[in-house]
């Protein structure tokens, strides 16, 4: 018999066990980078650390609009969504004809 080639040590690799939500982190962690990343963006980098907090709080929320969710997961994806158009006005503004300094 071969040992040593995956025979019967582990059968079934990618099972629930092995899933990213067992090594990765948590969601009530996601929830609160997320809204970190969320008021962080309301002072700088708003147009990058939107969408890094829309992806925390969706993540954090397992993926889905059902079930309950946890609170600091809704709150990172709405202030992340709020950030982000803030943050499209702003350059969308800034980019028009005359307000620069010629």
């Amino acid at each position: 018999m071969m040992a040593g080639f995956g025979h019967g040590t582990r059968r079934y690799p990618r099972s629930r066990g092995r899933t990213w939500s067992r090594t990765g982190p948590d969601r009530a962690t996601l929830g609160i980078i997320g809204v970190i990343c969320a008021v962080a963006g309301f002072f700088v980098l708003g147009i990058i650390l939107g969408p890094v907090a829309i992806v925390c709080g969706w993540l954090a929320m397992g993926r889905t609009w059902s079930r309950s969710r946890p609170v600091t997961a809704l709150v990172a994806f709405v202030l992340g969504a709020i950030d982000t158009l803030l943050a499209v006005i702003w350059l969308a503004g800034a980019a028009s004809p005359g307000n620069g300094m010629f």
